[in-house]
């Protein structure tokens, strides 16, 4: 259909003059910056281990990043001339070989495109009648296939683990609840208890706060000599509560705890809550991608009988931040916490309007990005099979890791290696306490860091400072592994002298 012209008077000419918009008035000038733009990055993460993976910001560029707000432009040049001397040399961090620290992935080439694509499309993604709501409705399908859930099962990408555990545990919540959970936790009277091990990500007890149950409803169970979740300390802690009064609701287990990659035995807490009746949530914010690999599959055996499970798309996949998922076997019950009726949401049956879905029934957020394109193109662009290589390549880096710290008596392993991260210390000759040996590894990790060495990061096992190697990088090799060895072992005999 085409509207009829509308004869525009003098006044309407200027108005329609003075009108504004952000679009270029140089596309020529524009795409020749936007062509800089690209080739620069594919230059920066070509050489990408050429450069420092970390170096501390100089006063002068802190400062020039304090100026005003500014209400006049300065154009795209200039800032991306600023963004080039102030912000993208220190930011090298996560994609370098040697970077290790927490649980951060590493990003593809393009996967840097597909976030190109996506900001250009720059769809509220929410679930419109478009092609991007329909590619995401189908990238979610095939996480379901790679874990083995139903095709009933439900899913929706979030923006991370954390967020992924959110919306499980809010649907663990209200299934317990029953009926109960539309007049909520304060007018039921009901008492909650959700259980998972001393090595949970931080993200499950504050999701707890968050959806009302506190400390009060969080149950911590003690960990054996391999950091898993003890069995019998659950099943006696179930037994007490029931006996107080308390109503045991969901038991979340590790696939890959974040301190030393611990998975706890999924295939005896499966059989407990089908026993006890409680929802199990599996967070495998990394650890899950294991069931991608033949030879690793078996470490996460029962994770595929969840109830729901949290995963990140952004770390051992390596598809660019952000991009998480959670998946719920009972759709039905994923979709009740989040199911709020609104006027202007109302499905239509043509148009934009005439939804498939709307991805706010699964999670909190209305609008959202449109990240199903990165992990469709991803997908596309690889298949999955080089995943579960991938992850078997880090795997195997770690246990040589581990080789080459048990085989220096100067080195002690601190947990066990099941996966892809490894802690350790530099204990030396054994002379210094334990007091002066955590200050001593501090002081090392921190001298790796700084010198630009790697990126390990660190954490507290039993009281001892341990240098921890979380290995989720696709380009780091064996030699890498090697010249942190040799490193610690320099820097370590340095400082014990001093």
């Amino acid at each position: 259909m085409t509207l009829p012209e509308t004869p525009q008077t003098s006044p309407d000419r200027e108005a329609a003059a003075a009108e504004l918009d952000l679009d270029p008035k140089d596309w020529v000038a524009l795409r020749a910056q936007a062509h800089r733009m690209l080739d620069d990055m594919l230059t920066h993460l070509q050489t990408i281990g050429e450069q420092p993976i970390w170096q501390a910001m100089p006063h002068e560029a802190l400062e020039r990043l304090e100026e005003p707000l500014p209400a006049d432009p300065q154009g795209l040049e200039r800032a991306y001339a600023d963004y080039l001397r102030l912000i993208q040399p220190y930011t090298v961090f996560n994609k370098h070989p040697r970077f290790w620290g927490w649980v951060i992935g590493t990003g593809t080439v393009d996967g840097m495109l597909a976030g190109m694509l996506s900001a250009g499309l720059n769809l509220n993604a929410g679930g419109h009648n478009l092609g991007g709501t329909y590619a995401e409705l189908r990238a979610l399908e095939w996480c379901k296939q790679l874990f083995g859930f139903p095709p009933s099962a439900s899913a929706v990408l979030v923006t991370g683990g954390s967020v992924a555990n959110l919306v499980a545990l809010t649907v663990a919540r209200d299934a317990a609840l029953g009926t109960a959970a539309e007049q909520g936790l304060q007018a039921s009277g009901i008492r909650l208890a959700f259980y998972g091990s001393t090595e949970t990500h931080n993200s499950v007890p504050k999701s707890l706060r968050m959806i009302g149950l506190g400390a009060a409803g969080w149950r911590p169970i003690r960990v054996d000599v391999d950091f898993r979740l003890d069995l019998q300390a659950l099943t006696d802690q179930i037994t007490r509560d029931r006996v107080e009064g308390i109503r045991p609701a969901c038991v979340v287990a590790n696939a890959g705890t974040v301190n030393t990659g611990a998975i706890d035995d999924l295939v005896g807490l499966v059989e407990i809550c089908k026993r006890e009746r409680l929802w199990l949530h599996v967070d495998g914010a990394f650890g899950a991608i294991a069931a991608l690999s033949p030879s690793l599959r078996d470490l996460v055996k029962g994770m595929e009988q969840a109830d729901s499970l949290a995963f990140d798309l952004h770390k051992w996949l390596h598809i660019p931040y952000d991009a998480g998922c959670v998946l719920v076997r009972d759709a039905d019950a994923h979709r009740a916490p989040f199911l709020q009726s609104g006027s202007y949401l109302t499905r239509m049956d043509q148009g934009p309007a005439a939804m498939p879905v709307l991805f706010s029934d699964y999670a909190p957020e209305l609008s959202r990005s449109f990240r199903g394109l990165k992990v469709w193109m991803a997908f596309k662009t690889h298949g999955t099979a080089i995943y579960g290589r991938l992850a078997e390549q880090n795997v195997a880096q770690a246990r040589y890791l581990a080789g080459l710290i048990t085989a220096e008596p100067e080195l002690e392993l601190l947990a066990p290696v099941p996966l892809n991260i490894v802690c350790f210390r530099y204990r030396g000759h054994g002379a210094a306490g334990p007091d002066r040996l955590n200050e001593l590894n501090r002081r090392l990790l921190i001298r790796i860091q700084t010198e630009g060495i790697a990126v390990p990061s660190h954490t507290m096992l039993d009281g001892q400072f341990a240098i921890r190697v979380a290995i989720t990088n696709h380009r780091s090799r064996r030699a890498d592994f090697k010249a942190l060895v040799e490193a610690v072992l320099l820097l370590g005999r340095a400082a014990e002298t001093e």
